[in-house]
């Protein structure tokens, strides 16, 4: 998580924050590498450039934890701790990334309370199917009742900004685009000529597919990019489907491409994601479908290297891709469309190329992190400032970005 950056030092209108952090689906620094955790991992570093003070309020893990009662002493351990830390060495808000039904905040809310500072979520989910279930209704109420304590409430998917408003007023809700340093993913024609180099590509486009190898829609989804390519390889023009990523399924989803496409997959490991921009700059088109995807990171960092994509037209993909501009969204599960979008962009360049430099332009204009985390700053410190001016705790002010 180190940063070499200069912090950005605050004008005297802006006085710094003393921040605690928490992030109860994955703490920073996990091993397993996710959207979400470079969603919280780019918060936490855009704070502290900007001159704030950022704790790490603890590392323990809410995910399914109300199911696991031999973890329950360490909750109470961890609340404790930080009832008593905080006393000696207060903040100024409690800052937790990602609530929802399957890792609900069970630290924040009550710590913050006892020590009268604001409770603030970024990124927070909110769904009444999840009380239906016996599994997930105990996510869903105590999800329900770190809402309900939240000051303020920031959301980067346009459906939760709606069903946020189904528990909480319009006014502590703020829409904030998700993004990344686009600095950090430009094309590379260094990268692009030594790795094509490596997978032995020529000519050929390379078609670049990056997850998890989880079980589950991750692994999933990478199967159908190996049969849809299998299915193009009798259509022509030739390619390469180079894949990164790593995981349990990594052996099925190896032998299904000796099944289904032998010599034309590239199993690339799990790559740094520092160092992703490389393998972005020498393929020519993204393809994952983004089974149930929550956003998708892996989609804007692909087209700030200037890819097009291929993918699904479901849950929050168009929030990261322009359908027509920057790629071709299909209807959901189906495969014959996935494939067709593919072979469309393997079949001309000069539309895949445009698509590209669309894809560019359009990361640096809607999901430049700085730009849209100051406006998500500039939010945070007027509730911050509220509650230094004593302004009663029940109020729920202020307007959406």
């Amino acid at each position: 998580m180190a940063e070499t950056a200069t912090p950005h030092i605050l004008p005297d209108r802006q006085r710094p924050m003393k921040i605690c952090f928490y992030a109860p689906f994955k703490p920073l620094g996990h091993a397993n590498p996710s959207g979400d955790l470079a969603i919280a991992t780019g918060l936490y570093h855009f704070l502290r450039r900007r001159g704030h003070q950022v704790q790490i309020a603890s590392r323990l893990r809410c995910r399914w934890l109300y199911w696991k009662p031999w973890r329950w002493p360490a909750l109470a351990v961890e609340s404790a701790r930080l009832k008593r830390r905080l006393a000696v060495d207060p903040v100024d808000c409690w800052l937790s990334y990602h609530t929802y039904y399957k890792a609900p905040d069970m630290l924040g809310p009550q710590v913050a309370a006892q020590h009268k500072i604001p409770y603030v979520i970024f990124q927070a989910s909110y769904a009444t199917k999840y009380r239906r279930h016996f599994k997930t209704r105990p996510g869903f109420y105590l999800n329900r009742r770190a809402l309900a304590a939240a000051h303020h409430v920031f959301t980067n998917r346009r459906t939760d900004w709606h069903n946020l408003q189904r528990v909480l007023s319009a006014g502590c809700i703020s829409y904030v685009p998700s993004g990344l340093r686009p600095q950090a993913f430009r094309f590379d024609a260094r990268a692009r000529s030594e790795l094509r180099r490596r997978w032995q590509a020529g000519d050929q486009a390379v078609i670049l597919s990056v997850a998890m190898f989880r079980p589950g829609v991750k692994s999933d989804g990478l199967a159908q990019v190996i049969h849809a390519c299998a299915g193009l390889l009798e259509r022509g023009p030739a390619f390469k489907l180079v894949i990164v990523g790593d995981g349990r399924r990594r052996r099925h989803l190896e032998e299904l491409a000796r099944a289904q496409a032998n010599g034309h997959v590239h199993f690339a490991g799990q790559i740094p994601r520092e160092q992703l921009y490389r393998y972005y700059s020498a393929a020519d088109i993204f393809a994952f479908p983004g089974i149930r995807e929550s956003f998708g990171m892996v989609y804007i960092e692909a087209q700030s290297c200037g890819l097009p994509v291929v993918a699904f037209d479901t849950a929050g993909v168009p929030q990261a891709v322009r359908n027509g501009k920057t790629g071709l969204l299909v209807p959901e599960n189906d495969a014959a469309a996935f494939a067709d979008a593919m072979q469309r962009l393997l079949l001309h360049a000069g539309l895949r190329r445009r698509m590209g430099r669309q894809a560019s332009a359009y990361v640096r204009q809607h999901h430049d992190l700085d730009r849209n985390y100051r406006k998500m700053e500039h939010k945070l410190a007027a509730v911050v400032s509220a509650s230094r001016s004593q302004r009663p705790q029940g109020q729920r002010q202020g307007v959406p970005i």
